[in-house]
């Protein structure tokens, strides 16, 4: 009746051509969906994720680089992180270091190492080593190697000051359960718990609340398998006091929002019509695609955005 792990992940940057250069020429992404964002349409909505766009591998961007760094803080979520093959650690430690990207290699809270990092525009990302694999597809274009590509995210990390009013949304009706505990940090999980189903809490009462700003996550989306379960959780939702949005439709999914009592913005996301709805898989991310509605205004749109290239293709490296 819950959620399924992480449908994607949004944050909001500076600017887009500098978002692409890292995203698809450092890290290996695919941008799988090049669009605007549907509340503000003179911006863009850039979608990064594995070959297809699994749901689960999805990092998406708001650019907006007249805005003020994100403040660190409760109610917010502080880092996201990525799963990759245990065995491609080396191979990441030499290609962030040949592209000037700074990394530590740290021990989390639960005993995992990770490579932990920053964007170009101060997103707190890492990298996790794991045998436990989710549901991926390599993009044979990436200038990182199948063998090392990101496998879709690991887990997201929040600040909450107090725990017991977002756990009881986890737990209460998303679907969660606890399974681990370290200190002031606690990890929930759903289904298997594999990588994607996982969400990490650190309790830190006296700690004033976070900002919004770029380089700082705006929102996760939970999947749900369709529209009727993402009904159905919204009415839980509602019933729980939590206020959320009606059924939005994004095209490639259906959402629904509401913010965790502590402030951070969850979204319920349908896992389909996908981002092949209207594109084909070949050419996902090569041109700006519009959902119907905002499809008369093209050439308006299409003047307001800035100009946005795609690295070039390069050798496995």
């Amino acid at each position: 009746m819950g959620v399924h792990g992480i449908h994607h992940v949004t944050a909001l940057c500076g600017p887009a051509q500098e978002n692409v250069d890292f995203y698809v020429g450092v890290l290996g992404l695919r941008l799988v969906k090049r669009s605007v964002n549907q509340d503000d349409p003179t911006t863009y909505h850039l979608f990064y994720a594995d070959g297809v766009g699994t749901p689960g591998t999805s990092l998406t961007f708001f650019p907006q680089p007249s805005l003020s760094s994100a403040r660190s803080g409760t109610g917010r979520i502080m880092e996201v992180v990525f799963a990759v093959p245990s065995e491609s650690f080396a191979y990441w430690q030499q290609r962030l270091a040949r592209y000037g990207v700074a990394y530590s290699l740290v021990e989390t809270c639960f005993g995992e190492q990770a490579l932990s990092f920053q964007d170009p525009h101060g997103l707190q990302l890492a990298l996790i080593g794991t045998e436990k694999m989710r549901p991926f597809v390599p993009w044979d274009k990436s200038p990182v190697p199948p063998a090392h590509q990101l496998r879709g995210f690991y887990v997201v990390r929040l600040w909450e000051r107090a725990l017991e009013p977002t756990e009881q949304v986890l737990l209460g009706l998303l679907g969660f359960r606890q399974v681990a505990q370290e200190g002031a940090w606690y990890r929930y999980a759903v289904e298997e718990g594999a990588p994607g189903q996982l969400i990490d809490v650190q309790v830190l009462p006296g700690v004033s609340s976070g900002r919004d700003g770029r380089g700082g996550v705006h929102h996760v989306a939970w999947r749900v398998p369709d529209v009727e379960a993402a009904n159905r959780l919204r009415r839980l939702v509602a019933a729980a006091g939590l206020r959320p949005s009606g059924l939005v439709d994004r095209f490639w999914f259906t959402s629904v929002y509401f913010r965790e009592p502590g402030g951070v913005l969850f979204e319920l996301a349908t896992d389909g019509p996908g981002f092949g709805r209207d594109e084909d898989l070949a050419h996902l991310g090569m041109r700006l695609v519009l959902p119907p509605w905002l499809e008369p205004h093209r050439r308006d749109l299409e003047a307001a955005l800035p100009p946005l290239r795609l690295p070039e293709p390069t050798a496995w490296v």
